[in-house]
C-alpha cells in the first residue's frame, strides 16, 4: 500500500507549460476514470488549480508505469519533454505536503485560505467520479481539519497582512486615504501582492510592476493592472501613491532618478521593505513624502509571524501524527470495531434475564439495553486504543488476536 503524488511545480513551469496540464472538470472526470482503470490503483483525486495540478493516488501494489508517464500518455504529451517540470511524492512526504498545502505554507502568499477550500472540491469532485477510496477521504479529510487548525490556532495570514493594513491606518490618520486613487506598487513578493490587493479592497486603481523576464508568469491580484518594472518612473508621475515592498538589495527608486521626472502634486512614498528600497534622500523632494517601517512604529513582526509558522508546524505534525496512526493500523480497524461490537453484544445479552423481572415496558427496556450497549463499545474503544498507545504495534495486534479468541471462546 502507497500514497503517491505527482505535481507540475509552478515554481519552474511557465505558463504555457502550465496550461499543457491544466484540467476542466472534464478532465479531470476523464483522468480520474483512466487511472481508476490501472491495475493496483484503488483511490484517485485531482487537484487543479491556475498555479498548481497535483494527482494524488492511493495504491495496493506496485503500478506498471509511473503516475508521470500514466498522465502523459493520457493527455497525449511527451513525458520526456515535461518531466523536468514534475516533481514527484510518495507516503510521508506526500502526506505532509499536503497538509503544508491545506494550511497554506505551500502558496504564494503564505496563509491564503482558497486552497484550504481547493482541496475540499477536489475530494469532493473525486468522490462524486466514484474515484475515493478509504485512504483517499481520510487523508483529504484530515488534511483539511488540520488546515481549518492552523487558520484558527496559528493565524498566519494577520502576521503579514498587519504590515500594510498598519501603515494605511497611519495614513488615514493623517488624512491620506487611497479610495478612488491610483496607486503603484513595486514588487511582486508576498508583500508587494498583500499590498495591492489591499489597496485594492480599499477602493484604489492599482498597478503593479513586473520584471520584464517574468512578465508573462508571475500572479498578480486579480482586477490589478501590470506594467514593466522598467515603466515605473514613467508612470510615476500619474499616481497618488506609491508602495514599494521587494526583497531587492538595490534601490528600485532613488533619488538621481526621481530628481529627473516632473511632478505637480503630493505623492506618498511608502517603503515596506527592509533593507530600504526608497533611497533615503528622496525625501528632500518637495512632492515626496517619504514613509518607512519606523515611521509608522510597526514592527514588521518577523518574530511573530516565525512564532506562529512554529505554531501551525506542531499543529501539522500533531494532525499529521493522527493519520500516520489510523494509515499504519488500518487494517486492524474492522478487527477493532468487532471487538466493541461483541463487547456491547455481551453485555446487553447478560442484561436480558435481569429484564424480564422489571416492570419497565418494552420500550424503556429497549432504550436501556441500547444505551448501556453503547455505552460498553465506548468503555472498550477507550480500553483498546489506550493500549495501542502504550503497547508496541506487533504487541498490540498480538493482543486483538487474543481477545478475538477469547470473546468467540465465550459465546
Amino acid at each position: 500500500m502507497s500514497i503517491l503524488m505527482i505535481g507540475v511545480d509552478h515554481n519552474k513551469a511557465d505558463l504555457d507549460v502550465r496550461s499543457v496540464f491544466s484540467f476542466t472538470s472534464k478532465r479531470i472526470a476523464d483522468a480520474l476514470e483512466f487511472f481508476m482503470g490501472q491495475k493496483n490503483v484503488s483511490g484517485c483525486v485531482m487537484i487543479a488549480t491556475c498555479n498548481r495540478t497535483e494527482l494524488w493516488l492511493s495504491t495496493s501494489g506496485e503500478l506498471e508505469e509511473s503516475p508521470i508517464q500514466m498522465l502523459c500518455d493520457h493527455i497525449e504529451v511527451d513525458r520526456d519533454k515535461y518531466e523536468q517540470f514534475f516533481i514527484e511524492r510518495q507516503n510521508k512526504e506526500a502526506v505532509s505536503h499536503l497538509f503544508r498545502l491545506a494550511a497554506g505554507l505551500e502558496s504564494k502568499i503564505v496563509g491564503e485560505g482558497q486552497i484550504l477550500t481547493q482541496i475540499g472540491d477536489a475530494a469532493a469532485f473525486a468522490r462524486s467520479c466514484y474515484a475515493t477510496d478509504n485512504t483517499m477521504e481520510v487523508l483529504f479529510r484530515m488534511a483539511v481539519t488540520a488546515g481549518k487548525r492552523v487558520r484558527t490556532e496559528a493565524d498566519l495570514s494577520t502576521a503579514d497582512r498587519s504590515v500594510i493594513h498598519t501603515a494605511l491606518d497611519n495614513l488615514r490618520e493623517e488624512g491620506i486615504t487611497v479610495e478612488g486613487k491610483k496607486c503603484m506598487v513595486i514588487g511582486n513578493g508576498m508583500m508587494g501582492r498583500l499590498s495591492a490587493q489591499t489597496l485594492m479592497d480599499q477602493g484604489a486603481d492599482v498597478t503593479v510592476t513586473v520584471r520584464k523576464y517574468h512578465s508573462g508568469v508571475v500572479d498578480i491580484p486579480f482586477g490589478c493592472s501590470r506594467i514593466n518594472y522598467e515603466e515605473r518612473y514613467e508612470l510615476l508621475p500619474s499616481c497618488d501613491m506609491i508602495v514599494s515592498a521587494t526583497s531587492s538589495p538595490n534601490y528600485t527608486l532613488t533619488l538621481e532618478e526621481l530628481k529627473n521626472i516632473s511632478v505637480d502634486h503630493p505623492i506618498p512614498l511608502i517603503d515596506l521593505a527592509v533593507p530600504r528600497d526608497v533611497e533615503p534622500e528622496a525625501a528632500e523632494l518637495s512632492w515626496a513624502s517619504l514613509y518607512d517601517i519606523d515611521s509608522f512604529h510597526i514592527d514588521i513582526r518577523s518574530e511573530k509571524f516565525k512564532q506562529n509558522l512554529e505554531k501551525a508546524e506542531a499543529i501539522l505534525d500533531e494532525e499529521k501524527e493522527h493519520f500516520r496512526e489510523w494509515y499504519e493500523g488500518k487494517d486492524i480497524v474492522p478487527l477493532i470495531q468487532s471487538l466493541k461490537k461483541q463487547a456491547g453484544g455481551d453485555v446487553s445479552a447478560r442484561m436480558t434475564p435481569f429484564l424480564r423481572h422489571t416492570s419497565l415496558e418494552p420500550i424503556q427496556k429497549e432504550e436501556l439495553v441500547n444505551e448501556v450497549e453503547g455505552a460498553s463499545e465506548r468503555m472498550m474503544n477507550h480500553l483498546l486504543f489506550g493500549l495501542k498507545s502504550k503497547l508496541s504495534d506487533s504487541m498490540f495486534r498480538e493482543l486483538l488476536d487474543s481477545m478475538a479468541e477469547v470473546l468467540s471462546e465465550a459465546k
